[in-house]
């Protein structure tokens, strides 16, 4: 009997001859494929899947998200190429540039200490022109160490620092503590106890996960001198006349 005869008469087609293939398209109908996809997966001809699986119509949904995924993964076979060159010249050109710095003279140090303290530190208010300390706080442990490193170079003593994470209260506060100690090497017993920032369930947040922190804060006590050096560098990295590096 040939397809033809078994449409006809309402004989399941093929299902003595190939009962697995038939089964597999029902799957794959099932799954959201149209007839020409089942028959070229499954090496048939297109009026035998279509035979197999007339009585199964395509959910528009699940077939929109088949779409989709398909021209996702195709965009991803066209960029493949790009990302990895991307991300090679990348890899490449970073090493290349911390290479070139080698090793930070006094001098240097000094500098960029200063100039990421006056961003990320906090400062003296014009309502509050005395209320000058070091206090320095930032997510990034690479700006971390450096501001510490910065610390070594003005001889601030470790014993005058103090630690304290701020992180979320839904965030593991134990383990970013831990982790914060391992950065600059210091027992995490010596860390102040952490500030916790309440949860607001209605905002939207990106820092959240494993990878999940929080912030660092390092302040040194007794440090209005510390923080007069800082902000006499600024004001002659800022009044220099005539400007050299023009």
């Amino acid at each position: 009997m040939t397809d033809h005869d078994r449409a006809v008469t309402g004989s399941p087609p093929y299902r003595g001859r190939k009962p697995a293939l038939h089964a597999q398209a029902l799957l794959l109908r099932q799954e959201g494929c149209p007839v020409g996809e089942i028959a070229e997966r499954l090496r048939v001809s297109k009026s035998t899947a279509y035979l197999w699986t007339r009585h199964l119509p395509l959910d528009p949904e699940l077939v929109s998200r088949r779409r989709q995924a398909g021209q996702r993964a195709r965009a991803d076979a066209q960029w493949g190429a790009h990302r990895a060159a991307r991300d090679a010249a990348r890899t490449e050109t970073v090493a290349a540039a911390a290479r070139w710095v080698r090793r930070l003279s006094y001098r240097e140090l000094v500098l960029i200490g200063a100039a990421i303290y006056w961003c990320e530190g906090g400062k003296a208010k014009p309502w509050r022109p005395h209320d000058c300390h070091i206090k320095f706080v930032n997510s990034d442990p690479m700006l971390v160490a450096l501001f510490l490193r910065f610390l070594d170079a003005l001889g601030v003593p470790p014993a005058d620092r103090r630690y304290r994470v701020s992180i979320h209260e839904t965030a593991d506060a134990v383990a970013a503590v831990r982790w914060w100690a391992d950065q600059i090497g210091v027992p995490p017993e010596r860390f102040q106890r952490t500030s916790l920032k309440r949860h607001r369930p209605l905002t939207i947040r990106k820092n959240v996960g494993t990878d999940y922190r929080g912030c660092l804060t390092v302040h040194v006590v007794g440090a209005s001198r510390v923080y007069w050096r800082v902000e006499g560098i600024m004001k002659g990295m800022t009044d220099e006349d005539p400007p050299h590096d023009r």
